[in-house]
């Protein structure tokens, strides 16, 4: 377990403006247990901030690192807990390789400089990829390989390296990487939550992958857990238990139309290209595939358990948007 916080040094979320970065904010801002947070992000959240101090700051700046290196010392920095990736693959790919894979270089730059204590990281359980070889359920020795389907998983993964290039390097320092599952819950926005909100979800004929995720709670409360502990390594944040693609496409209530191969991935990709599509072609093989985690090692070594199946995530998301639903028919009449 984690001493308490010494009141001169500061808990820094970089990236508050997604749900994860945001979401902690909003946690610590009510936590009487810390004194001293620090926010940064190239725009302020949308947030009554109280005790937290903001610093406007875009990670794809030539000499970022310089600058956060100065706020990093200047406010004491113990922990930083970088959550400033998207959580969707973006259009412009040049950007987003800007700010995942430069950004992260300087941040652990930065936080050499300032002598960092502990880096918590968020990632993703689809930086493993989805392939036909890959067994039921993915460990965290098992090398990610989503570099070979999609640049932005590449840079997820490069981020990571960065991660742990920087816990190699100094050995007296933590890192934490937390790899979450597909986030489920009443307020989570995300490409896969736009693919389960549509009317008509298409899939891939003769395939059926089984599906995982994680409620939304849990993920907050998994990253809470980690800047108050010490977990150095990587974990899977999953829930127990999966499901069926098709199951969770009737489960929504939505119908279900299978397509041939042939073509598919060329109309996805139109279909991306004009913002009808929540994702590129590259990911269509987790369509095809399953990309299940194990989380044992979260359970026994990191000490947590979800509070939610990934069916109960799955239903809560239901939930919320049946409420949205009926809500806008209300509305409306």
């Amino acid at each position: 377990m984690k001493k308490p916080l010494a009141k001169d040094k500061s808990i820094v979320i970089i990236g508050v403006n997604g749900f994860i970065g945001r979401s902690l904010l909003r946690h610590l801002e009510k936590d009487t247990r810390y004194k001293r947070v620090i926010a940064i992000d190239y725009k302020k959240p949308n947030l009554t901030l109280k005790k937290t101090k903001f610093y406007k700051l875009n990670l794809t700046e030539t000499m970022a690192d310089v600058t956060l290196s100065e706020i990093l010392t200047d406010e004491a920095c113990d922990t930083l807990v970088l959550t400033a990736f998207p959580m969707s693959p973006p259009k412009d790919q040049a950007l987003a390789h800007e700010v995942i894979a430069i950004g992260s270089f300087y941040v652990m730059n930065a936080c050499a400089a300032a002598q960092v204590r502990k880096v918590v990281m968020a990632s993703i359980t689809d930086v493993y990829g989805a392939f036909p070889t890959n067994p039921n359920y993915l460990t965290e020795d098992m090398p990610p390989k989503g570099h070979l389907q999609d640049r932005f998983l590449a840079d997820r993964i490069d981020a990571e390296k960065q991660a742990l290039k920087y816990a190699a390097k100094f050995p007296d320092r933590l890192v934490t990487i937390l790899r979450h599952a597909t986030i489920l819950g009443p307020t989570i926005e995300s490409y896969k939550t736009r693919y389960l909100r549509r009317t008509i979800s298409t899939t891939m004929l003769g395939f059926d992958p089984l599906t995982q995720f994680i409620h939304e709670d849990d993920v907050i409360s998994a990253f809470i857990k980690a800047i108050d502990e010490d977990h150095k390594g990587i974990f899977n944040l999953a829930a127990d238990g999966v499901l069926p693609l098709s199951r969770v496409i009737k489960l929504c209530g939505k119908l279900h139309i299978p397509l041939t191969q042939i073509g598919f991935k060329t109309g996805v990709q139109l279909l991306w290209l004009m913002d009808l599509s929540p994702a590129p072609a590259s990911h269509v093989d987790f369509l095809r595939y399953l990309c299940v985690a194990d989380n044992d090692k979260l359970k026994n070594i990191f000490g947590f358990t979800p509070r939610y199946t990934s069916k109960e995530a799955l239903l809560t998301f239901i939930g919320a948007e049946r409420l949205r639903e009926l809500d806008l028919t209300e509305t409306a009449a």
